[in-house]
Order: structure tokens, then C-alpha cells, then sequence
């Protein structure tokens, strides 16, 4: 290292230039982390209200709508919903996170689901219910033709007209079938329907190939929680139905009805006795 270099270094002047770099630099290095500050809200977090059970249109109203920005991930179908209704959100209500962070919505879908329709022919009633169920779809009316092959499946109809496997249809909807009557003379006890939901309704009548004829929904349609408040023909030890006969049932919500003293009106024992349907041949 020369000696007029070790003077250079030594100068005023270059002492100075020294010092101003090292000042320029300190400010800009502030500068930039007091804008990182505000452009991150350092130190500013804010609490996600819960916006599940809103529609879109409700949240586009909230006074915290322009505290996040909204953004829809995913829709689910749900006929008992409204549409756009808002199901799950992350982050989850209550979660503290800084002013405009991203909110990931769950809504509910304008337009059902498409399924493909399966292919139910030569299925027992049990196994096309739980073939409808698997896909989503619901079981409607069941009609019954003469046919030697006893409760299977001879045609899948939607709305009045046949309906071929692999066709697209909108999840949820009302699948009828038609089935075979059979030859056989057995006749079955009219089983004890009071206080059962539809599920366990279908299960018991498809084991003795009895079927759901007409359903009435006495207060609002619900077709997992509501429980059988009446039905036609009624229980009687005595009544006999025929194999592929049908009993309608009228239904009533288990939200406000008192069922424990309603189900206390019938005889308990007969109607367990009842639940077996025992079948007699004539």
C-alpha cells in the first residue's frame, strides 16, 4: 500500500464523503423499513368477524367488507340453502390477521351438481337405493308391473320418461323406478311406522318389498330429521299387505313436537312386534 494512499485515506475530505455515504445510507435503510411498515400494517391486526350463513350480496354490504378481500375457492350444492349462502371461510372467525389479508370462501353453488346417472336395471330395491344414494340422488315413487323377477329393477324413470345410464343429471334429483311384482302369494303384517325418519322407513319397507307411496310434510320438508307422524294403512295385528303394496305417510318435524308423549298414545308392544313384519303364505 503506497504512502499517498495511506494519506488519502486520512484526509478530511475523505473522512467526510465517509461519514455522508454512511448517513445516506442509514436514512434510506429507515425510509425503506418505514414503508415496509405501512405496506404490511406492522404492528396492525384486526379480528375476522364470522361471515358463514351470509350471502354474498350481505357480505358486499358489511361494514368490514373493505377490511379483507373476499375470494371464492369452492361451491357446494345445497337445495336447503340459498344460493351464495357462505359455508366455511378460512381464516375462521375470531382469528386475528392483518387488515386486507385474503379471505378464502366456501359458497353455496347457483347451479346443482351433475352426476352421471348409474345404471339401476336388475337391482334389488335395497341396492338401487344405495346406488341412488351413493351419487346423490333421491328415490321417488316406485310403481310395480307384473314380472317374474320379484322387487328388481325393470326401469329408471325421471320426471314421466326413461332415463338411460350415463345420462348427466342435476344432483339431488327424484329418481322412480319401476320394478317387478313377482308371482309369489306372500302376504306381509302392515308394519309400525310412527316415529321413524324416512332413511329408517325406506330400509324397513325395501326388506319386506313393501314401498313409500304418497309423503306429506305436515310443517316444512325435511327429508333426514322428520319422523313419521301418521300413515295410511294404519297399523293394525290383524292388516295384511300384499308383496309391492304401498303405505303413504304423513311427516312432521322433530325441532318443536313433543314425540316422546305422542309415541306414549300407542301400544309399545305391539308396535315392536310390529317392526318384524313377519310374512305368511296363504
Amino acid at each position: 500500500m503506497s504512502k499517498s494512499f495511506i494519506e488519502f485515506i486520512k484526509s478530511r475530505i475523505f473522512l467526510r464523503h465517509l461519514l455522508v455515504s454512511v448517513l445516506i445510507t442509514i436514512a434510506l435503510l429507515f425510509a425503506v423499513f418505514q414503508i415496509l411498515a405501512v405496506y404490511t400494517f406492522h404492528g396492525s391486526e384486526v379480528t375476522v368477524p364470522d361471515y358463514e350463513g351470509l350471502t354474498l350480496n350481505e357480505l358486499k354490504a358489511s361494514a368490514t367488507y373493505s377490511d379483507f378481500d373476499f375470494v371464492v375457492v369452492d361451491s357446494v350444492y345445497d337445495p336447503h340453502k340459498e344460493k351464495g349462502t357462505i359455508v366455511t371461510q378460512d381464516p375462521l372467525p375470531n382469528s386475528k390477521v392483518k387488515q386486507h389479508r385474503k379471505i378464502y370462501l366456501t359458497v353455496i353453488a347457483s347451479v346443482p351438481e351433475k352426476v352421471s346417472m348409474p345404471d339401476l336395471k336388475d337391482l334389488t330395491l335395497r341396492q338401487a337405493i344405495a346406488t341412488l344414494q351413493t351419487y346423490g340422488l333421491q328415490l321417488g315413487r316406485t310403481e310395480l308391473v307384473p314380472d317374474i323377477g320379484t322387487n328388481a329393477v325393470l326401469k329408471q324413470m325421471f320426471q314421466g320418461h326413461e332415463v338411460k345410464p350415463g345420462t348427466m343429471m342435476e344432483k339431488g334429483a327424484v329418481i322412480d323406478l319401476v320394478l317387478g311384482q313377482g308371482l309369489g302369494g306372500t302376504r306381509i303384517k302392515v308394519p309400525f311406522l310412527i316415529g321413524m325418519t324416512r332413511s329408517a322407513v325406506l330400509k324397513l319397507l325395501s326388506a319386506d318389498s313393501l314401498y313409500v307411496g304418497a309423503e306429506i310434510y305436515m310443517d316444512k320438508k325435511d327429508t333426514v330429521n322428520a319422523r313419521v307422524y301418521k300413515q295410511s294403512p294404519a297399523y293394525s295385528s290383524g292388516l295384511y299387505l300384499n308383496i309391492g303394496q304401498s303405505i303413504d305417510l304423513w311427516f312432521k318435524s322433530d325441532e318443536s313436537f313433543d314425540w316422546n308423549t305422542y309415541m306414549k298414545s300407542f301400544d309399545t308392544t305391539s308396535s315392536k312386534k310390529a317392526t318384524s313384519s313377519k310374512r305368511d303364505e296363504f
